[in-house]
């Protein structure tokens, strides 16, 4: 057995073709099918039913959750090789909101790039609840959230702490008012974040302690299409305090105090418990955690 043969028996696993996993291997179609044959040989079961679909055998299937085992395992191994190497290189995959990806990751990978050139980055985008999903089932390095929920098999820690806020256009009835309290905000047109986001979870929960029900005019799945929608006064919205210091500064949006909703919410970092960390990441998490809460909150 070599790691190529399961590497072969992997990629037949997602893509349910031989053809199509020679491509990806760049290997003849004959040479994956060698390769499988070999496997199943040495093991003397078979792992690949061929009838069209292809599909993975039961005992295909357990082979192949030892295999992604060892292939992993073997990376492990690989990175921790290059990590002898005293320059900081690697590739690193992030999990944040949509809001944080705006206006929080451009300042850091900006510096942390110039820094460190030979490590690469990539960016996903989804609600805080994904972010510590994703950490905790590996699909991501490094989650960046709200630490609202928790989870024993990720670790995190405080970068900051946000709040949400109530947000009108310049024109809206409410915009000369220096505060209201939720009970005011009863009739009013409300757009809101959607259902799976932090934000909005936060705002039923407040007007579910009131006994009160939003007058829900529109919901969004992000922060920046909430409030191009309250900029066009089609209602009050509630958001991030963090994503609207430009729309404030430029006098787009009006912020107007709301007792019920003067929360802190900690937003964090999030990496899986006793995931080997490679230099990328090592050096990722140290720049992170060293950065100053002005350097977040006081940024636009």
């Amino acid at each position: 057995m070599n790691i190529s043969q399961l590497e072969t028996l992997l990629t037949i696993s997602k893509t349910l073709s031989f053809r199509k996993a020679g491509e990806m291997l760049n290997l003849t179609q004959p040479a994956v099918s060698a390769q499988i044959k070999s496997l199943e040989d040495e093991f003397k079961v078979v792992l690949v039913d061929r009838n069209h679909p292809v599909a993975l055998t039961d005992r295909g299937k357990v082979f192949l959750e030892h295999a992604e085992r060892i292939l992993a395992i073997v990376e492990e191994l690989k990175q921790k090789l290059t990590d002898l190497d005293q320059t900081p290189q690697g590739h690193i995959s992030l999990g944040t909101t949509t809001s944080i990806a705006i206006q929080i990751l451009p300042r850091v990978l900006s510096y942390f790039q110039n820094q460190f050139p030979l490590i690469k980055t990539s960016i996903l985008s989804m609600s805080s609840s994904q972010v510590l999903a994703s950490v905790e089932n590996g699909t991501v390095d490094i989650g960046i959230g709200y630490l609202t929920e928790r989870s024993p098999h990720v670790e995190t820690s405080v970068l900051y702490y946000d709040t949400f806020e109530l947000v009108v256009s310049p024109e809206h009835p409410l915009a000369k008012a220096e505060r209201v309290t939720l009970d005011m905000l009863k009739d009013v047109p409300m757009i809101l974040l959607s259902p799976d986001t932090q934000g909005r979870r936060f705002v039923d929960r407040v007007f579910q302690e009131h006994q009160m029900q939003p007058n829900l005019a529109m919901e969004l799945s992000s922060s920046e299409e909430v409030k191009r929608m309250a900029e066009l006064n089609l209602g009050a919205a509630v958001v991030s305090k963090l994503s609207i210091a430009s729309e404030l500064r430029r006098g787009t949006l009006k912020m107007i105090p709301v007792r019920e909703l003067e929360v802190s919410h900690p937003v964090g970092v999030m990496t899986k418990s006793g995931r080997y960390k490679n230099s990328a990441m090592r050096q990722f998490l140290n720049d992170l955690k060293g950065m100053p809460e002005d350097q977040f909150i006081g940024s636009e």
